[in-house]
């Protein structure tokens, strides 16, 4: 925010604040003794409530202002009720100052003044504080519905704060005769009908029969313009995001995503005296206490905005109610596809967005929608909703998925990107993850599971391939490494695996990931490839029958690879057992080790990849090394007569040993960067080391041993 726009945000605060002081003084005096018009500073006080809202300590005034006696007009406080717009949460002190001020005596405002109040608390119902309170207040609302001029509203406020707890015989028998007593008002007939959805078999006869008031909004266009306040005022605050929903309430007058349109509330009507409905939860130990006999609400599709409704489809499933939900689902979704008019299409996918992350479930109905949708899809409008919707796909086919969903979907994705190919490998990535999930959540093994997942990799490998050639960057190369991350957890975990058999990356990755100038890149791959042998002990020694040799060969060719060229100073050597020499073509090799002899830096080509060499690990082993050093000098054990200059090999190690420089074993030295870089949180090739050489994880062990 500049400056000038923090100059005119501090000069509306000073307004809004003289105007409600000088509001208030006037309103000490009558109108004889002001001197002058107080009417015309209500509506500028009222024209800044309207544009900014109120903060707290304003509203407080106001309140005050209204619900103690006065000697201003009632004009004047009516137009103050009417523009009391909240610019935050109501604190629930205001609320009771406002039920305080209800009913009859010489200190009370006017019967017009209670009304606009309790039509104020309706219309800001769903900012207070702390709705308890009015739930509270509950005795003291309903008897005063006595009093016909805010009998209306008080019906309204009371309709919506009623739980099962409210509704009580003397209560139940007080609104009947009431309700004779007014021939039938609508809005007791109303809050009568409310209190049947609770006890149906207790209220009968002709009084809930009779036209009821159906409570709508008093007005939509004051909760627009709350709405916009409101949020605007977040946004001067640097916090955009919404007060989260109560997890363990029901959720009331909350708006769909993008559109208007409100999604049916909780509603129970078919309780019982022995059930509880949702609407009576108001902590997680009555949810949890409760979890049997909660009764499921009259439409189902209010799972869409409740948290609490989708915590009990998760912990409470029935094939009947997911049912009725993807019903009402399959259904618009026909109407999205067909084009009907009036259908929200952002919406919609919005509501399958909702649908499927809070339910974790995809029904079968989707994949016949989204199959006909992606057909007219545009390929950009509501991508992130349809692309979290289809990460729910369930564990099938990937053949049959391929054909029917992802091939259409890259089809409209795809535009010769990068960012298009990312986007593709992020919602892989995110299927794998849930595939995971769910297949350590069977009790039993899926006998498809190997294939589908051998396809989905096979497929991604691909798309890997790609990237890796029109966007070599560490960003990239890091989601690449996130989708394989996810494999190592299928390869490494002995649950997963015995669903899946083992799918490692193909040949060029490997090496062109191991080659990169990252060291988080080289870091993770290694601790992927450690996960893999992990992964591939544990299955051989149930059964050496399920892996082919050569794909163990092929594996193991990574292993030596890496460690030819990290540990051994032996890079591209091909003679070893199950070497590969990172795949390179032995002409390459010859002509690079012609080039690097010519270079006279007396360090062949097989050791410029070593941890000393290493353009990816060599600055790290030499701050080691220096640190080294550092701490000899500090500890004043006779100093250094020579210090290192690097890069560390055997040779200079003995040497700078003759010469007075620090003592340090080529052995420990290699150690101790290993070490570094798991401190500095690049686990990964040490890890590697440790399990694919056993001689380097005994020299640890003595290491360790001896300090």
């Amino acid at each position: 925010m500049s400056a000038l726009q923090e100059d005119d945000e501090f000069q509306s605060a000073l307004d809004i604040k003289e105007l409600i002081s000088d509001v208030v003084e006037a309103s000490k005096l009558t109108a004889k003794q002001r001197g002058r018009d107080v009417k015309s500073d209500v509506e500028k006080l009222t024209s800044l409530s309207y544009e900014r809202g109120l903060l707290p300590d304003d509203l407080d005034q106001l309140i005050d202002l209204v619900t103690t006696p006065s000697f201003l007009d009632q004009a004047s406080l009516g137009n103050i009720v009417r523009n009391l717009y909240p610019a935050s949460a109501v604190n629930v002190d205001l609320v009771v100052k406002v039920i305080g001020c209800l009913g009859h005596g010489k200190l009370k405002p006017s019967l017009a003044i209670q009304g606009a109040l309790l039509r104020w608390l309706i219309l800001i119902y769903h900012v207070i504080d702390n709705q308890s309170i009015l739930s509270r207040s509950y005795s003291v609302l309903f008897n005063l519905l006595d009093t016909a001029a805010i009998r209306k509203q008080l019906c309204h406020l009371l309709a919506l704060i009623t739980r099962r707890r409210h509704v009580r015989p003397h209560r139940i028998q007080s609104l009947l005769s009431l309700s004779r007593q007014t021939g039938n008002d609508p809005v007791v007939t109303g809050l009568l009908r409310v209190f049947k959805d609770y006890y149906p078999e207790i209220i009968v006869g002709e009084a809930t029969r009779a036209k009821a008031s159906a409570f709508k909004h008093p007005d939509p266009q004051w909760r627009e313009r709350l709405d916009e306040i409101r949020e605007a005022h977040a946004a001067r605050s640097a916090s955009r995001s919404e007060r989260p929903l109560d997890a363990f309430r029901v959720a009331r007058n909350r708006r769909n995503g993008k559109g208007s349109t409100l999604l049916p509330e909780v509603h129970t009507s078919n309780a019982t005296e022995k059930s509880i409905t949702l609407e009576e939860i108001e902590n997680v130990d009555g949810f949890v206490k409760n979890l049997e006999r909660i009764e499921l609400p009259n439409q189902l599709i209010a799972i869409l905005g409740d948290p609490l409704l989708q915590k009990l489809f998760i912990l409470k499933p029935q094939a009947e109610a997911h049912q009725r939900a993807t019903s009402w689902l399959a259904s618009y979704g026909q109407d999205l596809v067909s084009g009907e008019p009036g259908v929200d299409s952002a919406g919609g996918l919005e509501m399958l967005k909702t649908y499927t992350s809070s339910t974790k479930t995809f029904p079968p109905i989707f994949l016949a929608f989204f199959s006909e949708y992606l057909k007219t899809w545009n390929g950009q409008d509501d991508r992130d909703s349809i692309l979290t919707s289809l990460s729910y796909v369930p564990l099938i086919s990937f053949s049959d998925l391929f054909a029917v969903i992802f091939q259409p979907l890259e089809a409209k994705i795809l535009d010769n990107t990068t960012v298009s190919q990312l986007q593709l490998l992020e919602f892989y990535t995110t299927l794998l993850q849930r595939w995971t999930i769910l297949l350590a959540s069977l009790e039993e093994k899926s006998e498809q599971a190997s294939t589908i997942i051998r396809g989905l990799s096979d497929h991604v490998s691909d798309l890997c391939l790609t990237l890796i050639q029109t966007s070599p960057t560490a960003s990239t190369h890091s989601k690449i490494l996130d989708f394989y991350e996810q494999t190592a957890i299928l390869a490494s975990t002995p649950k997963l695996l015995h669903h899946t058999q083992i799918v490692i990356p193909p040949s060029p990755l490997v090496y062109t990931l191991h080659f990169s100038f990252s060291p988080d890149t080289l870091s993770r791959l290694c601790d992927i490839l450690s996960k893999y042998k992990a992964g591939f002990q544990k299955a051989m020694s149930v059964s050496r029958s399920q892996y082919a040799p050569e794909f163990i060969n092929k594996f193991n060719g990574f292993l030596m690879d890496i460690c030819n060229c990290i540990w051994r100073s032996r890079a591209f050597n091909d003679s070893d057992t199950n070497s590969h020499g990172c795949l390179m073509p032995r002409p390459v090799v010859d002509d690079l080790t012609s080039y690097v002899n010519n270079l006279g830096t007396g360090a062949p080509l097989s050791t410029l990849f070593s941890l000393s060499y290493s353009p990816v690990l060599g600055l790290s082993a030499i701050t080691y090394f220096r640190e080294l050093e550092d701490e000899e000098l500090q500890q004043g054990t006779g100093g250094l007569g020579t210090r290192h200059a690097g890069p560390v090999t055997r040779a200079s190690l003995i040497a700078l040993s003759n010469n007075r420089g620090l003592k340090v074993g080529w052995d420990d030295y290699r150690l101790g960067v290993l070490n570094y870089l798991e401190q500095r949180g690049m686990a990964g090739v040490g890890q590697l080391m440790y399990n694919t050489m056993t001689n380097v994880m005994r020299r640890r062990s003595l290491l360790n041993d001896s300090r």
